[in-house]
């Protein structure tokens, strides 16, 4: 397609895998591909990385510090982290800001001095290689801890990106759920639930799916959190209350009323064939669970599964 040598650069959201296997169809064999990252306090770009379309398949490098820079990754203690361990990124150098004009109280909020040179705390979580690429984890203020669990939402919506997702965005609702919101017209949410499973441990698989045709932007053309709807029960299923089938039992009856009280939803919203953990439930959850169990229906202390 391109009979001369030519040049991307991608600079300003993350370069996802998806996107470079659009260019992998192409035949760009001769073009070269650049992916830069940088804040505007650290004047726009501070590292580099050239595309190799072969090798970068898994995830893309921010790559390495451009001249005259230079890049930490700090831990919580603001101490340097091990190789592979995630934390954040502070940039120093030629280009990094001075400060905010006539904002003291937030430069020095986002500044710290290594070695008597000034740095800017980006709030961006990386991750450095033992080649010493550095690799973009997502926001830092996007890091959560869900039932004793650290969990960075960014790896989560990396994991949907790698689907038939065009674009998506993973909060925490209630302090006890995660709820990924999802632009697909091609894709359900059982399918993107047996993708998460595949692919990320138990405790980062979202609860709920919200599948939407167009997730709400801002005038920057990003995901605009504050407009995403409301999370509940009812996007669990594609079925109305009346074809929700009941329980039949008295048995049933017990256990379908256990599951409300501990998911804290209405009785029609559950179905007799719903899955615990699909609906909301997690670990914790499944430990009081188990004890309502042992008073309600009396069984051994022995016994060490419950089937959900």
């Amino acid at each position: 397609m391109f009979a001369i040598d030519c040049c991307l650069i991608f600079v300003g959201e993350a370069f996802s895998v998806k996107l470079l296997d659009v260019i992998r169809n192409i035949d760009m064999k001769k073009c070269h591909i650049w992916n830069l990252y940088g804040p505007a306090e650290a004047t726009i770009d501070c590292t580099v990385h050239r595309v190799n379309i072969v090798a970068d398949r898994k995830s893309i490098p921010i790559g390495v510090p451009l001249c005259n820079y230079v890049c930490v990754v700090l831990d919580e203690l603001s101490q340097p982290v091990i190789i592979g361990q995630d934390g954040e990124l502070v940039v120093g150098g030629i280009g990094v800001f001075a400060g905010y004009l006539e904002r003291d109280d937030l430069t020095t909020k986002v500044s710290i001095e290594i070695d008597g040179e000034l740095f800017y705390r980006t709030g961006d979580l990386v991750r450095m290689s033992n080649k010493g690429l550095l690799y973009y984890q997502g926001r830092k203020d996007h890091q959560i801890k869900l039932h004793g669990q650290r969990i960075e939402l960014g790896e989560i919506e990396r994991c949907l990106l790698n689907t038939f997702v065009t674009a998506c965005v993973v909060i925490q609702w209630d302090n006890d759920r995660l709820v990924a919101y999802v632009q697909s017209s091609s894709i359900d949410d059982k399918q993107l639930r047996q993708h998460c499973q595949s692919h990320l441990p138990p405790h980062m698989v979202p609860s709920i799916f919200i599948i939407m045709e167009q997730l709400p932007l801002n005038s920057n053309g990003k995901v605009d959190r504050k407009r995403l709807p409301l999370p509940n029960l009812s996007h669990l299923t594609t079925s109305t209350p009346s074809e929700v089938p009941a329980p039949h039992s008295q048995l049933e009856e017990c256990i379908h009323d256990v599951w409300c009280q501990l998911l804290r939803c209405v009785g029609k919203q559950i179905s007799i064939t719903s899955n615990f953990l699909s609906i909301g439930g997690h670990s914790l959850l499944f430990i009081e669970l188990y004890y309502r169990y042992q008073a309600l229906f009396d069984f051994d202390n022995l016994v060490l599964s419950v089937s959900l």
